[in-house]
């Protein structure tokens, strides 16, 4: 096989290397070495989990957000308003991880202290995976909740154009001898970033992830995210798909709930008005919001308790009969864990274009690719 001929091969890095290369980018760029570790432990906690479309992937996004003014790095962010229980945080067009993760750890404190804590945050940016903050509370004992709203993506039921993001919710709940509960979903069949996944191997969607500007489904990745660069019309589909036939108007409401609840409630913007622009085109500061809670299990029933029927709940499921041809029924959150051990052990997979596109950052801002 000639050279010309080959396939590039993933490049193999592990999750320590590649955490310290994000936060050498994000401090070269003026974030603050905490606000850089933050983030940077967001993105590869996403690529350690399998979640690749939003681990490092990403980084470019966050690099040229910064360098366009609508990501600042130094942000000055601030309580709007605080109850025992509640707060609203404006995060002052920051990058949206350092005020998720400070967000998440006041809703911990305040059910530590009350039994239950919310906070909503608004003026924000893309905070990476919903899960990672969820998870938070897991070792305090609490059940962790965390939503965003996100860019226009998504067709509402019925409609043409998209008009909400995938706007994800995720959930972990602690458990005994079995993995804690993780549900970390997008309320859309697939994300934007699972779209890019396919485009870089160029394989076609799935029928019925997407539509093209008339609302007519597509297989063409390229198409739909062009569509999405060029605001042409058409999207992702809500979870279940089109029309009402197999769920999709449920899925249109869990990303409306999500709007409200990340939003309206916060004050952040939403629906087709996140990620607004100058009339030249120019980006401005997305302005999305998100909403965190915890809930601490002792303020319901004893923690032994409750982490002991959450093992038999799952064992229940996980022991349950199988359909014919499948070997094994899992619980949310179970893939990603094993998928993470193994990854810390063997390293973490980079698509070819992903490391060409770390490697061209890494020289743009001189900073050292070294992610042995």
């Amino acid at each position: 096989m000639s050279a010309t001929n080959m396939v590039p091969q993933e490049e193999i890095v592990q999750a320590e290397g590649l955490r310290t290369f994000c936060q050498k980018v994000f401090q070269k760029l003026g974030v603050p070495a905490e606000d850089a570790a933050i983030t940077a432990d967001v993105l590869v906690a996403a690529n350690l989990r399998g979640v690749d479309s939003h681990g490092v992937a990403r980084l470019r996004r966050y690099v040229n957000g910064i360098r366009d003014g609508m990501m600042i790095p130094t942000p000055e962010t601030r309580i709007v308003c605080e109850t025992p229980t509640t707060a609203l945080i404006d995060a002052g067009a920051g990058l949206g991880q350092p005020v998720s993760y400070r967000a998440m750890q006041k809703a911990i404190k305040k059910a530590l202290d009350m039994g239950a804590g919310f906070v909503t945050v608004r003026n924000s940016n893309h905070y990476g995976i919903a899960g990672y903050y969820a998870m938070m509370a897991l070792e305090h004992d609490c059940i962790g909740i965390s939503m965003t709203n996100a860019a226009v993506l998504v067709v509402p039921t019925f409609g043409r154009d998209a008009m909400l993001g995938t706007n994800p919710i995720a959930v972990a709940a602690p458990a005994g001898r079995e993995r804690p509960f993780v549900l970390d979903m997008a309320t859309s069949t697939v994300t934007r970033g699972k779209l890019e996944v396919y485009e870089r191997l160029e394989k076609p969607l799935p029928l019925g992830w997407a539509t093209d500007e008339n609302g007519t489904p597509t297989t063409d990745a390229s198409l739909v995210l062009e569509n999405f660069r060029q605001r042409a019309g058409g999207g992702l589909l809500p979870l279940g798909g089109a029309g009402e036939l197999m769920g999709g108007h449920k899925g249109y409401g869990l990303a409306l709930l999500v709007d409200v609840l990340c939003a309206v409630l916060s004050g952040a913007a939403y629906a087709d008005l996140v990620y607004p622009k100058t009339p030249d085109g120019k980006p401005l500061p997305s302005k999305i919001g998100h909403f965190f809670g915890a809930l601490r299990v002792d303020a319901f029933r004893p923690v032994e308790e409750f982490k002991e029927t959450m093992d038999d709940l799952q064992r229940r499921l996980k022991d349950a009969p199988k359909a014919e041809g499948q070997t094994r029924i899992y619980i949310h959150g179970e893939k990603e864990y094993e998928e993470a051990e193994r990854r810390a052990r063997e390293g973490i997979p980079l698509n070819p274009k992903v490391a060409a596109d770390l490697r061209a950052i890494a020289e743009e801002l001189e900073v050292e690719y070294d992610l042995e």
